[in-house]
């Protein structure tokens, strides 16, 4: 893609923040995460096929998900970049190659001489990621190299440019960025939008290649049994929807991005409740999302993830592998991760977690979703049931 030199990026940076006031994840540092999720890679499977935002679908070769096992492998090397940089870094350079290291012999008749998976023709950028060497990123041999490409994409102390091009970890806030414009931060494109369409590919990438330190310890495809009922979320006249499902304006960044849940403003340690009986796989903090707890559950014969987010660490009540019932107290509202005040952001992704989302609040009135009034559903925090 065609880069923007002279960009202004520190107007999506810094403009927009500045006048924020009141924002729990600039102010509490606990409210952010810092933790650093380890990504082992295991075996690379002979393709895969994942959906987009926009609703199509890509299959990717083994070389393909080869070169993106080689930018998880680095970023997991790299102290700070976590899960989130990871996905990033995969957004990045799914937009920009399609995770193929391209050579340019147009601009750069040596850069075929490395191996490569294909030409490209993006003016003088080279590799996955599109690096221009004029820019500064490298030489030609070091940008035909996959792993110097993830390594100054990340950038940080560790990167090879100190800092100029600025890589992942030079970006002051990043973790605070929807991942399509941070993706966008580093990369300077003249097509801002397109990094965010291939967020749920870089999601089914990360859980097709990476196994988990406690993965033995938990049950790999739980059985989810069907669920007795639907219920929403937060306890009758808790609430107040104050944001909805699609494109918006981002209120932190000022720009626009696609808002994959809606939002349910509420007090500060209102219980959130199950909307569904099912199998807790994800418990803990999560980049942007703060605390999030996701629920896999099954309605009507077909597999469904809910998405509950910005709890704080001390928020979350159940953990990986619990069972739940619908309408269980798994969790309470607060501010964390990218949150500009106490609410519940809720996504329901039909067919499991890898799959797209849908706008949550008119999928749980088609699903005759009951409101709880909070008494002896959810005043109580239940004793979650390990899946067996």
């Amino acid at each position: 893609m065609k880069k923007l030199l002279g960009f202004l990026v520190a107007l999506i940076l810094v403009g927009p923040q500045a006048g924020l006031v009141g924002v729990a994840a600039l102010v509490n540092p606990a409210a952010i995460s810092c933790t650093s999720v380890s990504l082992g890679v295991g075996s690379i499977p002979d393709s895969l096929t994942a959906p987009t935002h926009n609703g199509a679908t890509i299959t990717l070769s083994k070389q393909q998900l080869t070169r993106a096992a080689t930018i998880v492998s680095v970023g997991t090397k790299t102290t700070g970049v976590g899960r989130e940089g990871v996905l990033i870094a995969l957004m990045a350079a799914l937009t920009e190659s399609t995770l193929r290291m391209l050579a340019n012999p147009s601009a750069y008749p040596d850069s075929a001489g490395y191996p490569n998976d294909g030409i490209g023709s993006d003016h003088d950028s080279l590799g996955l990621f599109q690096m221009r060497p004029v820019a500064g990123w490298g030489t030609v041999a070091e940008l035909m190299d996959p792993e110097y490409q993830a390594g100054a994409f990340f950038g940080g102390l560790a990167g090879p440019n100190a800092g100029s091009p600025r890589g992942l970890l030079d970006i002051t806030g990043w973790k605070l960025l929807d991942p399509g414009e941070a993706a966008q931060a580093v990369e300077v494109s003249a097509y801002p939008d397109r990094y965010q369409n291939y967020q749920p590919t870089a999601e089914a990438i990360l859980t097709a290649l990476t196994r988990h330190p406690s993965a033995s310890a938990r049950v790999a495809s739980p059985a989810v049994p069907e669920t007795s009922r639907v219920v929403y979320p937060l306890p009758a006249g808790s609430y107040n929807p104050t944001d909805s499902f699609g494109w918006r304006t981002d209120p932190v960044t000022g720009s626009r991005a696609f808002h994959a849940g809606s939002d349910l403003a509420a007090s500060a340690g209102t219980p959130i409740l199950a909307v569904a009986d099912g199998v807790v796989s994800f418990a803990g903090p999560r980049g942007t999302y703060g605390g999030l707890i996701i629920i896999e559950s099954t309605i009507d014969g077909a597999r469904v993830a809910s998405y509950y987010a910005h709890m704080y660490d001390e928020g979350i009540h159940v953990a990986t592998g619990d069972n739940v019932s619908a309408g269980q107290h798994i969790g309470d509202v607060g501010s964390a991760g990218k949150s500009t005040g106490p609410h519940l952001h809720l996504e329901i992704h039909p067919g499991g977690a890898n799959e797209p989302a849908v706008n949550a609040l008119d999928w749980l009135t088609a699903h005759g979703a009951t409101g709880l009034d909070g008494a002896a559903d959810a005043a109580a925090r239940c004793t979650p049931a390990k899946a067996a």
